[in-house]
């Protein structure tokens, strides 16, 4: 009786230590991707930068994640993998060589990286945008990636801790100064050419990242493992090149499914620049015109780029916490835990983004007049790219189930499929004049729903994903519905008698509290999904007291 007593308080420390992390970290990912639109709101209002400037900032922006993915955006998952395996069996001497190794290794490639782009940038433009004066950006971008590369080891080693503070902090910190610097940047350069604005804004990317790293470094003085020598680790019997082979079987799998994640806005990018320019050639026979309206199409999948990652960044939460979440229940042989969270992950993901998608849609002119009042063009690309949105934010989340149960090359074959695709109807969409950008988005779509089918089937084979269709799937887009159309009207009702500004803020707000209502209403959350949020027990007393809940629930 004693024993039951201890599991059933220790799982609640469990999934609250679980939630505690998505927590942080959706925290963080709000705050960056707010100073992420705050500062491209402030740049591309400035008389001069405009759609255009944001084309040219973008384009090398691409390229440069790009090879950011080779050198760095999976590698926390993996890290983070590796450690949370090795310290779940107490084997921190293993989880400590395995930290000295993919740090080596993976400064060292970005380093490579970093002067390849440097001294690649003036073919790159040429060859993939047709655009020369993209090389600019790159080439302000490049000593950024041997930093990134550095600062992502740490953020997978502490996340293998279970610490997710260092990667939430240091990547607030990051955007800050990256939205101070740009903006400061940017604006010292007014009156100059939009391609040397971009690339001052460029410039503080590369600066914010140094400065972070120095951040990152301090922490991990302060708070890296308390290593036991004189314990055998089962990592020693494996030499460097062994231990270093076995991370890499991992790491490119995972590493493949972030380039393709970047190529798909590189594709969008690459393809808007040459399908615009074939399909309005006979429009604009100067070419640098061709050029600068080719750059403005950019520029408009830039701004709706930067509104749909904001939800989808938030998502990431779910997918971070979950890769070590998930390896060290699986080390543990705890299936049911294992189960139970990437249900969760799966269904909170979807409440996250259904209402996101039906507010872009009732509110997407609206939005943009708020948000880019000096270059609001794209209110029917920014509808079309919020319907994908739902099916990135599930690949997300399951692919990091994926990635705990070692299944790492199930999303990149899903997401090569995915992008294969997307380039060959970018191609047929965009250069129809009568379709151009919009083609992109339906694309997206394409691409999105295959991959999520690929990666759903392969994880509920190897992970009980318990989903009730009526109150998981049925119901949350009943409330993501009805909470659009009413925002639609209460927008439109407003704005007979204030501004855009007020009426869009109002509007958005109001959407939000009718959604939260509808869902407690309809009882989408059962008692346990209430249970795991922080503070959930007074969150389900209350709902007790009002009536909307009784006391025994069946789930």
């Amino acid at each position: 009786m004693e024993e039951e007593n201890k599991n059933q308080t220790a799982k609640p420390k469990k999934a609250n230590s679980f939630m505690k992390n998505v927590l942080i970290l959706m925290f963080a990912q709000i705050m960056v991707k707010v100073l992420g639109l705050v500062y491209k709101f402030v740049i591309t209002n400035f008389d001069g930068f405009g759609d255009t400037g944001l084309g040219y900032y973008s384009a090398g922006y691409q390229i440069y994640s790009l090879l950011l993915a080779l050198s760095s955006i999976g590698i926390p998952s993996v890290i983070s993998k590796l450690v949370s395996e090795r310290v779940a069996i107490d084997d921190t001497k293993g989880a400590q060589r395995i930290f000295k190794i993919c740090m080596t290794f993976f400064v060292s490639l970005g380093i490579v990286l970093s002067l390849a782009l440097f001294f690649g940038a003036e073919y790159i433009a040429t060859a993939i945008f047709n655009v020369p004066d993209t090389k600019y950006v790159m080439q302000v971008l490049a000593p950024a990636i041997a930093f990134v590369a550095a600062s992502a080891v740490f953020r997978g080693y502490f996340a293998g801790l279970n610490d997710m503070k260092p990667t939430s902090y240091s990547q607030i910190i990051e955007q800050f100064l990256n939205c101070v610097l740009s903006i400061t940047f940017v604006y010292a350069l007014l009156g100059k050419e939009p391609y040397i604005m971009a690339a001052g804004g460029n410039l503080s990317t590369t600066l914010a990242i140094l400065l972070t790293f120095v951040y990152l470094i301090a922490y991990y003085k302060k708070k890296k493992l308390n290593v036991d020598y004189t314990k055998k680790s089962p990592e020693e019997e494996l030499k460097w090149t062994q231990l270093l082979k076995k991370i890499l079987i991992i790491s490119i799998p995972v590493t493949i499914s972030s380039i393709i994640s970047v190529v798909n806005p590189l594709i969008d990018s690459a393809t808007v620049s040459r399908c615009i320019q074939s399909a309005f050639a006979n429009m604009y026979p100067i070419k640098e015109e061709l050029e600068a309206f080719a750059m403005s199409k950019t520029g408009i999948l830039s701004k709706v780029d930067t509104l749909v990652n904001l939800p989808t960044a938030i998502n990431v939460a779910f997918s971070t916490a979950l890769v070590p979440a998930v390896s060290s229940a699986i080390a543990k042989g705890d299936h049911e835990t294992a189960s139970k969270r990437m249900t969760f992950s799966v269904f909170a993901s979807l409440l996250i983004v259904l209402p996101c998608t039906a507010g872009f849609i009732a509110l997407a002119q609206p939005i943009l007049n708020l948000i880019y009042p000096a270059a609001n063009n794209g209110a029917e690309v920014l509808m079309i790219f919020s319907i994908p949105m739902i099916f990135i934010a599930l690949n997300q989340t399951i692919n990091g189930g994926l990635y705990g149960i070692n299944k790492t090359y199930v999303p990149a074959i899903a997401l090569a499929i995915g992008a294969f695709l997307k380039f060959v109807l970018n191609i047929i969409l965009i250069s129809n004049p009568h379709i151009e950008i919009m083609g992109a988005g339906i694309s997206s779509i394409i691409c999105q729903v295959v991959a999520f089918v690929i990666c759903f089937t392969t994880l509920s084979r190897h992970i009980k994903i318990k989903f009730k269709l009526g109150r998981m799937i049925i119901a949350p887009v009943i409330a993501a519905s009805f909470m659009g159309v009413c925002t639609y009207f209460i927008n439109q009702g407003l704005n007979t008698f204030v501004g855009n500004a007020i009426s869009t803020i109002v509007s958005i707000i109001l959407g939000a509290i009718i959604y939260v209502v509808t869902i407690f209403a309809l009882k989408i959350l059962s008692k346990e999904d209430i249970l795991m949020i922080p503070f959930g027990t007074k969150i389900y007393h209350f709902l007790e007291k009002i009536g909307l809940y009784k006391t025994k629930l069946e789930d």
